[in-house]
């Protein structure tokens, strides 16, 4: 079982379940009186929306690893789990399953609160992993882009299926304040998670460039492709910064606690990029870059001081 888990990148998926669950009961309950907010899912039909995208990210993690046989035995020989501990055939039936139920969550979901069109975007996720997996990841940046909007999606989604359906001219205004509160966060996790796809596409160079994967690393050298990521890695610190300054700057300990626990990660994260050379460094960097995603995720619970 430990290995069906680990498969699905639990972690991963906790993490996702966690920020989703952060947007509707840290940053969209709380403020239903105060500010009016209007939100459509009940907690069941939210939980089927967190159900339906785990099941879809998940299924995209085990197919991403049956494509990624040749090249995991190169670079994780270790923690391969695909023809090692579980076979392809099983492997592509879990993939099916998992995005049956994903999809089959997001129609029911759709059509509950009158969007039949917005089951598109469980369907349009769900094959764009697919292609990703067996093409689009061997395209150099177009593949790492493509994993953080999907990541990005994750955060949108509670957005799109709590505030859009309730919107109308009378709250239209607070429905798209909050709206773009949840924008700016997927945006941030857009940028987080891009460079930290690049920054592992660094570190699993070996691997991609003797199985042939264009990764950016293997078209350009590790040295340049350092630096390119390096200065990548400056955007979302000095947008943070931007947006502290710009919104937050009246607020103490939210002020504190983005420079301490997000923007203070991102520089020593970018300082380390600067010289990284070892698959080590990378490993190191990458796992920073992971624990700001989360702490920066985290200050949706500072939303009640924010907006008081």
């Amino acid at each position: 079982m430990i290995h069906f888990f680990n498969l699905i990148r639990w972690k991963n998926l906790l993490m996702i379940a966690l920020t989703q669950y952060l947007v509707k009961y840290a940053l969209l309950e709380p403020f239903r009186e105060s500010h009016s907010v209007i939100t459509t899912l009940s907690d069941f039909n939210f939980f089927l929306l967190v159900l339906a995208t785990l099941c879809i990210a998940a299924g995209g993690y085990v197919i991403n690893d049956v494509y990624d046989v040749e090249t995991d035995a190169i670079n994780k020989p270790n923690q391969r789990i695909i023809n090692k501990l579980i076979t392809e055939k099983t492997a592509t039936t879990l993939f099916m399953v998992l995005n049956i139920i994903g999809v089959g969550l997001g129609f029911y979901l759709s059509n509950g609160i009158g969007k039949s069109g917005f089951f598109a975007i469980f369907f349009v996720a769900s094959a764009v992993l697919y292609i990703y997996s067996t093409s689009l990841k061997q395209i150099a940046i177009v593949g790492n882009i493509i994993v953080s909007i999907v990541v990005a999606l994750s955060i949108l989604l509670v957005g799109i299926y709590e505030l859009v359906p309730a919107m109308n001219l009378n709250n239209k205004a607070v429905q798209t304040t909050f709206l773009y509160i949840i924008r700016d966060y997927a945006i941030f996790a857009f940028i987080i998670n891009l460079v930290r796809e690049l920054v592992k596409d660094l570190e699993d160079f070996d691997g991609d460039h003797q199985t042939g994967i264009q990764t950016l690393p293997v078209l350009l050298g590790k040295v340049k492709t350092n630096k390119i990521v390096f200065i990548i890695s400056l955007i979302p610190i000095v947008s943070i910064v931007y947006y502290v300054i710009t919104y937050l700057f009246k607020q103490q300990l939210v002020v504190g606690y983005f420079l301490v626990l997000v923007v203070a990660p991102l520089i020593y994260g970018s300082i380390k990029l600067f010289n990284a050379e070892e698959t080590q460094h990378y490993k190191r960097i990458s796992l920073v870059l992971k624990l700001t995603m989360f702490t920066g995720m985290l200050s949706l619970l500072l939303y009640n001081f924010i907006l008081k």
